[in-house]
């Protein structure tokens, strides 16, 4: 494609302009970030519609165990593999290929004519939103400068409170509307306009990019990838509805073999021809190393949260899925407003600062959380729940879209595919290792045999025990981001003026040089 004057793509990647008269850098931020967004919504909408599935389709609960499970394994074995794909083929060409299998499976989601069919679809959905995922973050890495990018990172944070919340509150609605008799169907056809469009628009307004130098597809890593992760989330997913049976345990403990074995090999790959699928040199960088730790301890603290407070509202207190979804509801809104002026206004001024009181924040919340549950048993209301999930959810904001930033801001755009699939990746990771944790921490807590007037107070006891763990998690997060750099770089690109600057060594990535301002 040939883009106009401000978005020219070379050999070595796009050249971009910080022209503020070019707005075809926004128009394709807006198509990308609607991508993730349906992504992020699809991996949550599910779970609230899982009772008309069921009974609709009389799936067993097996079968409802591999229509959620399914797209994590897929998108989660595939996350590096597509990021490493679109810097090689290109990110636009990659994303433009995710986006049409994504819409294409959603589809075959929503006419599905048996679980077995849904099943097969929502893995091939999840495979194909493992190319179109990572594309996002490499795009935006590749095609604003540096000193807009904070902004751009926001944006970002404030787009994944909103799917991570409004998921569930619009499969309740979609639901509970049984739009034309479809009942659960809608779900996945509501993605079939907004993929077309986004196919349409992406080939018009978003400009290739690719790696500068020749790269290669390390297929010995995309399986090593694939077997480790799957090695490590499949008994995660299973374990507890088959009872975590001894070969669950072996399964788990492999994976790090594996993923030793993975990093052996990644190691001699990129001295032989310097095309491994990991770039593990990235790993020398401070802020990305740190930022990685955080984001896979932060992805553990959501899937524990988010699983247990939807099982606490629906099966404990016997909420319908619309009351469920939107008392989720302030939580959005603070989310989004926390993300929206963390990087913009609090983190060029505080610093690390801005996430570690994220944690804290996050923390109290959680405490209110607890207290509240425990005063107000099985009367507790949704105004009720208003205020710990208002803090929580600004406690998050303060996290999730500088912490993105943090991650990126030194890596070189030749590996910004490598670095998002990483990213993505880790945060999948944690959020399985906290689904599995909730056998634990929160089942485990629930006797086998309730009476029904003892499964309410079962359910909300366990709840609160579960929030106890989070805030521990959290505890450890705000530990770890002491790795993090006191002060992110203040980029001046392009005649900024009146902005301070921080200076920082360079840090050598191979024979590659880090990113500068």
């Amino acid at each position: 494609m040939t883009s106009s004057s401000s978005l020219s793509s070379t050999a070595s990647g796009p050249t971009v302009s910080s022209d503020p008269s070019d707005r075809r850098r926004w128009f394709a931020l807006a198509i990308v970030m609607t991508a993730a967004f349906m992504d992020l919504v699809d991996v949550t909408i599910v779970n609230i519609a899982i009772p008309s599935i069921r009974e609709d389709t009389g799936a067993s609960f097996s079968s409802i165990q591999w229509i959620t499970a399914g797209y994590s394994l897929a998108f989660a074995a595939g996350l590096i593999t597509g990021g490493r794909l679109g810097d090689i083929y290109g990110r636009k060409r990659l994303f433009l290929i995710g986006i049409a299998g994504f819409t294409v499976a959603s589809a075959l989601c929503g006419f599905a004519a048996n679980p077995e069919m849904l099943v097969a679809s929502r893995i091939l959905q999840g495979g194909t939103a493992a190319l179109m995922v990572p594309q996002v973050l490499s795009i935006v890495h590749a095609t604003f400068p540096a000193h807009e990018r904070g902004k751009v990172f926001g944006l970002f944070g404030a787009i994944v409170g909103l799917g991570a919340v409004l998921g569930p509150l619009l499969g309740a609605l979609l639901t509970e509307w049984n739009i034309a008799g479809l009942e659960w169907r809608p779900i996945f056809l509501i993605n079939l306009p907004v993929g077309i469009a986004g196919l349409i628009l992406g080939r018009k307004f978003i400009t290739e990019s690719k790696a500068p130098k020749a790269l290669r597809l390390d297929l010995v890593g995309v399986a090593l990838v694939t077997l480790g992760m799957l090695m490590l989330i499949y008994p995660l997913t299973r374990g507890h509805e088959l009872g975590w049976p001894l070969w669950g345990h072996v399964s788990m403990v492999g994976s790090l073999l594996v993923f030793l074995v993975l990093v052996l090999f990644e190691r001699a790959k990129a001295r032989k021809d310097g095309s491994p699928l990991v770039e593990l040199s990235l790993f020398r960088v401070k802020s990305f190393a740190a930022g990685i730790a955080v984001q896979l301890t932060f992805g553990i603290g959501l899937g524990i949260f988010f699983l247990v407070w939807t099982l606490y509202m629906q099966m404990g207190l016997g909420w319908s899925a619309l009351r469920a979804g939107t008392t989720g509801i302030p939580f959005s809104i603070a989310v989004s407003f926390a993300a929206g002026i963390s990087v913009q206004k609090l983190v060029p001024r505080f610093g690390r600062k801005v996430l570690q009181t994220g944690a804290l924040l996050m923390i109290v919340g959680l405490l209110l959380y607890i207290w509240e549950s425990d005063r107000y048993g099985m009367g507790i209301t949704s105004w009720q729940m208003a205020l710990p999930l208002v803090v929580m959810g600004i406690g998050m904001g303060l996290i999730v879209a500088p912490l993105t930033d943090a991650v990126l801001s030194e890596v070189p755009k030749e590996h910004s595919g490598s670095a998002s699939g990483l990213i993505n990746t880790v945060q999948q990771m944690g959020n399985a290792l906290g689904l599995g944790l909730v056998s634990v921490v929160f089942l485990g807590a629930i006797g086998d045999r309730l009476a029904p007037q003892e499964v309410g107070p079962a359910f909300a006891e366990a709840f609160q025990h579960s929030l106890w763990c989070v805030a521990g998690v959290l505890a450890v997060i705000f530990l770890v981001m002491f790795a993090l750099p006191a002060r992110q770089r203040q980029h001046v690109e392009g005649g900024d003026e009146g902005m301070d600057t921080v200076a920082e060594p360079e840090v050598e990535l191979g024979k590659e040089p880090a990113l500068t301002p």
